[in-house]
């Protein structure tokens, strides 16, 4: 990593897990494999800012855990990048295992359980695939009924929330914006 961390894939430990390196890693990864509209890619970093967005439209008070659980869903990419789903279905357990080992890894780095409960996991689940709905619609070439069969209805979300996190920014606003939130989440 940038920060001079050796993080072991097959046995990640939380002491090398930086709050700098997910931030820089999650912005240079490009959501639907970089096929989006605009100058920038659509990065993981936005997206994570996005899940929580949604989500925090839906439940104003959400407690830490949960934020840093929708944050944090994500995390694992700054190491091994972001797959599309049919993908990771033809790579199958393989894949799934690294990721978990990674993402209990980065949880545990920031007080969380290694697993989430299962209420926590399904609200993350639901505000990701509002996330998509409004990626795929917006930037990715998807009509609206193609985009529901995937993703399900649309959640509600303000024209504000929309405007400010469905344009792509630079790789390095995105890593700002992340890292901030993250660190705010982390002294929480």
């Amino acid at each position: 990593m940038l920060s001079g961390r050796r993080l072991d894939l097959l046995d990640p430990s939380p002491l090398d897990v930086e709050i700098d390196d997910i931030a820089h890693g999650l912005a240079r990864v490009a959501r639907w494999n970089g096929q989006t509209k605009g100058t920038n890619i659509f990065s993981v970093a936005q997206h994570t800012l996005l899940v929580e967005a949604v989500a925090r439209a839906k439940t104003p008070r959400l407690d830490r855990t949960q934020r840093l659980a929708l944050v944090l869903h994500d995390a694992p990419e700054y190491v091994i990048g972001d797959m599309i789903s049919p993908f990771k279905v033809v790579i199958g357990d393989s894949y799934k295992a690294v990721e978990k080992r990674l993402l209990a890894a980065i949880h545990l780095r920031f007080g969380l359980p290694p697993e989430m409960p299962d209420d926590v996991i399904r609200m993350v689940k639901a505000a990701d695939l509002g996330a998509a709905y409004f990626e795929a619609t917006r930037l990715a070439g998807f009509d609206a009924a193609e985009a529901r069969r995937f993703f399900g209805k649309p959640p509600v979300f303000s024209p504000a929330l929309e405007r400010d996190y469905l344009n792509p920014w630079p790789a390095e606003v995105a890593q700002e914006r992340y890292r901030e939130r993250l660190t705010a989440l982390a002294r929480e």
